[in-house]
């Protein structure tokens, strides 16, 4: 049975140094250099530093360290994957599925597109987010109806999403998709006339090319491509009309906030700041959202 150091069942020793946890009969002056715990000579295994007991040996296969903690990494802190594009996979799939539903039934596009408050003929019924329906922030990030719409986004999130995801991790990188995309769903509620629809991943899809412009300049690669790419975007997206400019910037501005929280955490903060960025900028998003909705009800 384990004892705590420096116990003895048989009342102390004579010299008063404490009793190896795993044979409380035999006294020891050396710790384990990862639990502290005292060890005898027998249970004593050559470390870098110092001695390790078995124990520890046995559960960190011989690092001291926990199990996991030896696992690769990427940059931010993610477990490195076998398919370093699965959440990128599954995102593209989710948006080719309802495509291929709205393709289907276009009228499914009226429940899932981002309005804020409107009157839909074929319901008779005032409807948006204003009125409750929260969910169309989230659904409109993943309906496209125009062919060229849905083949440029799912295009630019392979491209983009791709390497995000093996730097940043599954995890991270879902969480700065999702944060992006409902940053540039908050923007558009605000500003966007209350009854002006809206659709497509693009907030999310700018919310990577912030990431991944952080990223680069973080790795110190040349920056010129993805800049040059980043303003021709822009140029398309102020230039043209019927682009929903506010998806756009408020993903942008909201992925490079994350992506320099996901990139630039101190490791020994590591979480604590990644998390802290995500929420602060739903809580921004939150706020935008409350906003919109008081003055339209």
């Amino acid at each position: 049975m384990d004892q705590a150091p420096g116990s003895r069942p048989d009342g102390g020793a004579q010299s008063g140094l404490p009793s190896c946890y795993r044979h409380p009969g035999r006294e020891t002056g050396v710790s384990c250099t990862r639990c502290e715990r005292p060890i005898c000579p027998e249970c004593m295994v050559s470390a870098s530093v110092g001695f390790q007991c078995p124990q520890c040996v046995r559960e960190a296969s011989g690092t001291g360290h926990a199990p996991d903690a030896a696992r690769p990494r990427t940059l931010a802190g993610g477990s490195i994957a076998a398919d370093p594009r699965l959440v990128t996979k599954i995102l593209l799939g989710i948006n080719l599925a309802v495509f291929l539903a709205v393709q289907a039934s276009p009228s499914l596009a009226d429940h899932l597109v981002l309005v804020g408050r409107a009157f839909f003929p074929e319901t008779g019924q005032v409807e948006g987010v204003a009125e409750g329906e929260w969910y169309r922030l989230v659904t409109a990030m993943f309906t496209h109806q125009a062919v060229l719409h849905f083949v440029m986004n799912m295009l630019s999130l392979w491209w983009l999403g791709g390497p995000l995801e093996q730097a940043l991790g599954r995890v991270r990188y879902l969480a700065l998709y999702l944060v992006s995309g409902l940053a540039g769903s908050a923007l558009t509620y605000l500003l966007a006339g209350a009854n002006t629809a809206s659709l497509g991943a693009s907030g999310a899809i700018f919310g990577l090319f912030g990431a991944t412009a952080v990223l680069m300049r973080r790795l110190r690669y040349d920056m010129r491509p993805i800049i040059a790419l980043l303003v021709i975007n822009l140029v398309i997206t102020f230039g043209w009309s019927g682009i929903a400019w506010q998806a756009h910037v408020g993903g942008l501005v909201a992925g490079v906030l994350v992506g320099y929280g996901m990139v630039h955490a101190p490791r020994e903060r590591r979480t604590a700041v990644q998390v802290g960025s995500c929420v602060l900028v739903l809580v921004v998003t939150l706020a935008l959202v409350l906003l919109r909705t008081a003055q339209l009800t």
